[in-house]
């Protein structure tokens, strides 16, 4: 049986280490190109085949609402950093491709950033690293 204080006790330093991570990141969008929000579209999409993702599968790996992400997608296209079209295989959704423009922007952000985690990550081991990374893998299932 599970340690309800314990549990607890977990739950909020993992709460409170998250929120405090994600504080320090925040600045390494300022005065950038692109939002954190825009980023985290950007990861989903280039990271699939050929740049182009579902949006459902996008909306999936966001921490906010489908209609939020679905205007955040639409003011995207506006700026032109992704397409959009209806999926071929579900009629109900559509595909979202980045343009050569956002996939620039992205990787120019994305490496300042990566290093940004890196910094602040090498507190840790590689075994506290992997074991991190099961670990939230274990509570995500």
């Amino acid at each position: 049986m599970t340690d309800r204080r314990l549990a607890v006790q977990a739950w909020e330093s993992l709460f409170r280490a998250q929120h405090e991570v994600f504080e320090d990141i925040r600045s390494d969008f300022e005065g950038e190109d692109l939002t954190q929000a825009e980023y985290d579209v950007l990861l989903t999409v280039t990271r699939a085949p050929r740049m182009t993702a579902r949006l459902r599968d996008v909306t999936g790996n966001m921490l906010i609402s489908q209609p939020s992400v679905s205007r955040l997608v639409e003011r995207m296209v506006a700026r032109g950093l992704l397409t959009k079209c209806a999926d071929p295989e579900d009629g109900r959704g559509s595909l979202v491709t980045a343009t050569e423009e956002g996939a620039v922007m992205f990787r120019r952000l994305a490496a300042a950033h990566g290093r940004s985690i890196a910094d602040r990550m090498a507190r840790l081991t590689d075994d506290e690293l992997a074991q991190l990374r099961t670990l939230t893998a274990k509570l995500r299932a």
